[in-house]
């Protein structure tokens, strides 16, 4: 259970690092992406990913700590979504992002939002329910992409596995900081 306004800081500012991560990587991405459907997804979801990293900052200060505070998240996670921004064809990217990376982020956003309190966490309750109906929307976008352009190359064979055990085999990604005393 997250109980203190620290822990719940450290947190939000962990999926706002995600967040930017994410965003920094889609925007590396698209230029070197030669799939124009590609290409138009990934820019329409950089937009996204900037937006929550926003409203993640801004409920960071509202929960006393920096205004855009941002916390890098355990070594373990920060080492497999470096795997994911280092892919290098368009079927390893596609799949990575959306058949690894956003079920886990969303796994990790439902898991916050059901150890927090509701009523006394509201606000981050309200902007990780916003998150999560983008990243279902962002999923059934590229499952549409795929629907309509079946030609478009898929990932590696076996990467997509190593990739989703990386990212769940990390149990809790939040690096809190040292209660004070």
């Amino acid at each position: 259970m997250i109980t203190t306004v620290r822990e719940r800081a450290d947190c939000i500012a962990t999926f706002r690092f995600a967040s930017v991560f994410v965003m920094e990587t889609l925007a590396r991405w698209v230029p070197t992406t030669p799939e124009l459907e590609v290409k138009i997804l990934l820019g329409r979801h950089i937009w996204e990913f900037a937006q929550h990293a926003d409203h993640f900052g801004r409920r960071t200060h509202e929960l006393r700590a920096a205004l855009h505070f941002t916390r890098e998240p355990v070594p373990a996670y920060a080492e497999a979504l470096q795997r994911l921004a280092e892919a290098d064809s368009t079927g390893d990217r596609v799949d990575g992002m959306y058949d690894a990376a956003l079920p886990d982020l969303a796994s990790r956003l439902r898991w916050y939002r059901d150890e927090t309190d509701r009523m006394v966490d509201e606000p981050s309750v309200r902007i990780l329910e916003r998150v999560l109906t983008d990243y279902d929307r962002m999923r059934q976008e590229c499952e549409q992409m795929r629907a309509e352009q079946p030609v478009l190359p898929r990932g590696r064979q076996g990467w997509l596995g190593e990739l989703r055990r990386a990212l769940a085999g990390v149990p809790d990604i939040v690096d809190y900081r040292e209660p004070r005393s």
